[in-house]
């Protein structure tokens, strides 16, 4: 039987070749960004007000106090957008300034409103009055200071969230070269399922290929549902991944008819075909029948156990981690934490445990295991907020050990690099 490790490793030596596509930041959300993206300006443009107030020439300002105070005359008006140009500017002249009016030189500080004292009429002074000596670059945003030309605003393989939107176009770029979606089919399997409301006992609802739809939405996928797949549709199963390996498919998944019972038909299929690599059963709970392989055009198949628990976790472990590196997606980093209560486990097995992290009131992070780890308990995942990784080699977990923790979505942003 595979390990953990041994199949992670398999996973990455046969990545999904995708290619590049440029596509408008507007349809750039949740995409993967296939090269670095660096600034091609100064942002800010130039100098420009934090506050609205007057500009003035620090440097006029030295030898101002209490007794020796000065006069600067108002000679204009600027907002956010305006031509900041002026042709000739007479010795102590002051400039009033909304925020992010950009400033020209030889203005270089801000009196903020609040502090002015004016002289003329309260609607249009004429003058502000200084008494004492400013420094430069006060309330002043300089050029520059958030971006400078040529700085990077994103690495190679992140997603692209809405922050980085707002950068982008702030910043004038228009395009942006991301990875194209991959292409993935999904088949769930087995007389059992029914789509049906209303259903009898011996029938159970196809909710793996809803979980797997809900759980893709954000990520540059197309995920494509096909009809059940009955215990006596091996020929049909065939015909379907030929058709896959000759169109645009990059990834086909299957949920159930995947371990060894009398109508198990998925592995037998996928052995006729020419493989690259393939590996069938892991040491982990849930999960262990678990089938990959990968095709000699560049398709891969992962086939997932049909109960909802395994497949979640199967998903989650191996088909999630295999798109990212596919996608040149970092991995996200695990959360460690302390384990609440001990816990215990047959010790060459990997366990994916379903739980909660919390918080202390001293700030630590603990990780507590869920009552009811059974893989068709549903009740336990929906009380969770996190999945503990309990690495095989180890039985007996004592209170207080720490465990590797990760987020049940995998596309946490604190845990990605």
């Amino acid at each position: 039987m595979n390990t953990y490790k041994f199949a992670l490793k398999n996973l990455t030596k046969n990545k999904i070749l995708i290619k590049d596509e440029k596509i408008l930041i507007n349809q750039s959300l949740n995409r993967v960004s296939s090269s670095d993206v660096f600034s091609p300006v100064n942002y800010p443009s130039g100098d420009n007000t934090a506050f609205d107030g007057y500009a003035i020439n620090s440097k006029e300002t030295i030898s101002l106090n209490i007794r020796n105070p000065k006069k600067f005359k108002i000679i204009k008006t600027l907002a956010a957008g305006d031509n900041p140009y002026i042709r000739k500017i007479p010795k102590y002249s002051a400039i009033e300034v909304m925020t992010g009016a950009i400033v020209q030189k030889p203005f270089d500080t801000i009196i903020p409103v609040e502090k002015a004292e004016l002289l003329g009429a309260k609607s249009k002074p004429k003058y502000i009055i200084l008494k004492n000596k400013f420094k430069k670059n006060e309330f002043i945003r300089p050029a520059g200071s958030d971006f400078k030309k040529g700085d990077k605003i994103i690495k190679k393989g992140k997603f692209i969230n809405s922050n980085y939107v707002l950068a982008l176009k702030t910043l004038g770029i228009e395009k942006i070269l991301v990875k194209k979606k991959l292409n993935v089919v999904f088949y769930p399997t087995g007389n059992e399922l029914s789509n049906s409301k209303k259903i009898p006992n011996w029938k159970i609802r196809n909710s793996n290929t809803n979980y797997l739809n809900s759980f893709t939405k954000n990520l540059p996928i197309n995920y494509i549902v096909k009809k059940i797949l009955r215990d006596n549709d091996n020929l049909i199963f065939k015909k379907e991944i030929s058709k896959n390996m000759r169109s645009k498919s990059d990834l086909v998944i299957t949920s159930g008819a995947v371990s060894a019972g009398k109508f198990d038909f998925i592995p037998n299929v996928i052995k006729q075909f020419k493989l690259k690599s393939m590996f069938k059963g892991v040491n982990i709970r849930p999960g262990k029948p678990i089938m990959f392989a990968k095709f000699n055009n560049n398709m891969c198949f992962f086939g997932l156990p049909g109960n909802p628990i395994s497949s979640a976790a199967c998903f989650r472990f191996f088909v999630l981690p295999h798109m990212f590196k596919s996608l040149g997606v970092t991995l996200e980093k695990p959360i460690v934490a302390k384990l609440k209560y001990k816990f215990q486990k047959k010790k060459f097995f990997t366990r994916f445990i379903k739980g909660k992290l919390i918080f202390t009131k001293k700030g630590e992070v603990e990780f507590e295991a869920n009552k009811g780890q059974e893989s068709y308990k549903i009740g336990s995942f929906t009380r969770s907020n996190a999945w503990g990784l309990f690495k095989d080699g180890v039985s007996n977990f004592k209170k207080g050990t720490r465990v590797e923790c990760y987020s049940l979505s995998g596309i946490n942003e604190f845990l990605l690099d």
